[in-house]
């Protein structure tokens, strides 16, 4: 389970998405005119939720290890829900009047990045496993 690589990629991405929970994703003055309010994923309950889900999701998909058609969908869809994660981010970040990107919300993009590194190696022990198959 955890000596094949992508499961140390989803442990990564499952990691950094809980990361997310408490780091800000977004610095700035809000409307009312609070100087340094932050936005991060317990400002809104669809933060919350998708980015639980994302954590959750890539934390099972480790165990699924046998199966790995079911691993791709379950990686496939958490990239999606990252994609959307990442655009309530930028709808929500809407609400400052000024501000900036914390360095933080980098971890969103490690979490496609390490997404798509699992999905790559699971893609690889495919191959493997029918090359392997196809031999015998």
């Amino acid at each position: 389970m955890l000596q094949r690589i992508q499961s140390v990629w989803l442990l990564l991405a499952s990691i950094c998405s809980f990361a997310t929970l408490r780091f800000p994703f977004y610095m700035g003055t809000d409307k009312t005119g609070i100087p340094s309010s932050t936005l991060d994923a317990t400002d809104h309950f669809l933060l919350i939720i998708f980015t639980i889900a994302i954590g959750v999701t890539t934390l099972l998909t480790i165990f699924l290890f046998k199966n790995r058609g079911i691993q791709i969908k379950f990686i496939a869809g958490s990239m999606v829900l990252e994609c959307v994660l990442i655009i309530l981010y930028y709808n929500y970040s809407g609400q400052f009047t000024e501000g900036h990107f914390v360095v933080t919300s980098i971890f969103h993009l490690f979490i496609l990045l390490f997404l798509f590194l699992a999905i790559r190696g699971i893609i690889h022990d495919n191959k493997i496993v029918k090359e392997s198959n196809r031999l015998r």
